[in-house]
């Protein structure tokens, strides 16, 4: 059964309707229903909560856009956001415990729901601006609002939509399962700090494919955040046949890492104009294990290198300590296979202790490097970590320090004539163990 939400009150000069869209979703839940969002028309609205068996229909050229006021967005009456513009920029203090106090389109404790339609979902980011610059754009607070921000769900679709202007995560799935995601569109703002695209937190069993997402910070991150630990590992996820750009990594792991993280493929992903291809950035208890690449194009290069984590790596391992009160886990089991690189700077592998990381397989990797940016190359990023956020080091095809069994096989590489004043040696290999390039044992 199907219920127009202009049935039950919405009007596309209404400031917020979300009452109305409210009342139909209430309806559609009963019946196992769908609200629709009428085609061609616009609905301002605060936030909206889905409930059992409704599926969520925005037709062709639909547009369901969040409202002009934070108030709006406060469901749970916390009054925490303020107008005004961060005394710390968000880059460089980002702790966030995976909680946010808005919401725009929200559900908890939920099953069998489906967001659906070739319309759009709008969550009016600009609202949320604070300091603009060049290559920049920061929040007035922090956490901002996710656009979509569901916990405990069992049972989600995602078809088709489209969803833009995100100021912070835009679809943040938390402790649920079961979960389909199919040619959809994320596309924010390049300069707007923390707004990835898809992040499952404590999240298992999902499919992501057919999608293109376009943002700044990272376009598929996989989390285990602190505020969510009960909800276990985020494990059993398959990728394929999506594209992806953004001002930090296009696919990434942390940097909250609560809990572990296993079983996860990506396959056929093309990456381009990106600051960092693919990165981990283990920095709390969790495990990283069993995770596999295949297919891969990488094309990354340096943006504005203070604010964007990484300097054009096309492959980022990292496990090291967030603080002195952390102790980090491990990455082990990885392997990537058919990847082609080029970038600005080499594959990158850095452990807090001896054999961190250990047991990655690197199969038909091509890597060339060249200058694209005017940034300089010659520093490493370890963010976020206290002890040393950054360090100096030429540019390098290979670095690796405190990690073991490391295999490259069939690995060729390529240096441009414009990078050559920036490059050091081929290999750089810090108290690694095992380390084999070509059949070559080089550590």
């Amino acid at each position: 059964m199907k219920y127009n939400i202009e049935d039950f009150g919405a009007n596309p000069n209404n400031e917020n309707n979300a009452l109305y869209i409210q009342k139909a979703i209430d309806e559609a839940s009963k019946n196992k229903g769908i609200v629709v969002i009428p085609e061609n028309k616009e609905f301002k609205t605060g936030t909206i909560v889905l409930k059992d068996n409704v599926t969520l229909y925005l037709e062709k050229g639909s547009v369901l856009k969040a409202s002009d006021s934070f108030k709006d967005f406060d469901l749970f009456n916390l009054n925490l956001f303020k107008d005004n513009t961060l005394d710390v920029p968000s880059f460089t203090n980002c702790d966030y415990d995976g909680k946010p106090f808005l919401y725009f389109i929200y559900g908890k404790d939920i099953k069998n729901i489906k967001i659906i339609g070739e319309g759009t979902i709008d969550a009016n980011g600009t609202i949320f601006y604070g300091e603009i610059n060049r290559y920049f754009i920061d929040g007035k607070f922090y956490p901002r609002m996710p656009l979509l921000f569901l916990e405990n769900v069992d049972g989600l679709e995602i078809n088709k939509t489209h969803f833009v202007n995100s100021s912070f995560w835009t679809l943040h799935i938390v402790g649920s399962q079961n979960i389909l995601i199919n040619e959809i569109e994320i596309k924010n703002d390049l300069r707007v700090a923390n707004c990835d695209g898809i992040d499952p937190d404590h999240s298992k069993n999902i499919v992501i494919k057919n999608s293109k997402i376009e943002c700044a910070d990272d376009a598929i991150v996989l989390k285990t955040t602190s505020a969510f630990t009960k909800y276990g590992n985020t494990e059993n996820i398959k990728v394929s046949n999506c594209d992806l750009k953004t001002t930090s990594a296009a696919i990434k792991f942390g940097s909250e890492t609560a809990s572990d993280f296993k079983n996860i493929y990506f396959e056929n992903i093309n990456i381009h104009d990106s600051n960092r291809g693919i990165s981990f950035q283990l920095r709390d208890s969790g495990n990283i294990s069993d995770v596999h690449f295949k297919n891969i194009n990488i094309d990354t290069r340096i943006f504005c290198k203070k604010v964007y984590w990484g300097a054009s790596e096309p492959i980022n391992i990292t496990a090291i300590n967030r603080n002195k009160d952390t102790k980090v886990g491990t990455i082990s089991n990885i392997t990537f296979e058919n990847i082609s690189c080029n970038s600005e700077n080499g594959i990158f592998i850095f452990g807090e202790n001896k054999d961190q990381i250990r047991d990655i397989k690197f199969n038909n990797i091509s890597l060339k490097l060249a200058n694209k940016s005017k940034w300089v190359k010659n520093i490493h990023d370890l963010r976020p970590y206290e002890k040393l956020p950054y360090f100096e080091g030429k540019v390098t095809y290979l670095y690796s320090f405190n990690s073991s069994n490391i295999e490259f096989n069939n690995f060729s590489y390529s240096l441009n004539d414009n990078l050559k004043d920036e490059f050091g040696k081929e290999f750089e290999i810090i108290d690694s163990s095992s380390i084999k390039i070509n059949k070559k044992i080089i550590s």
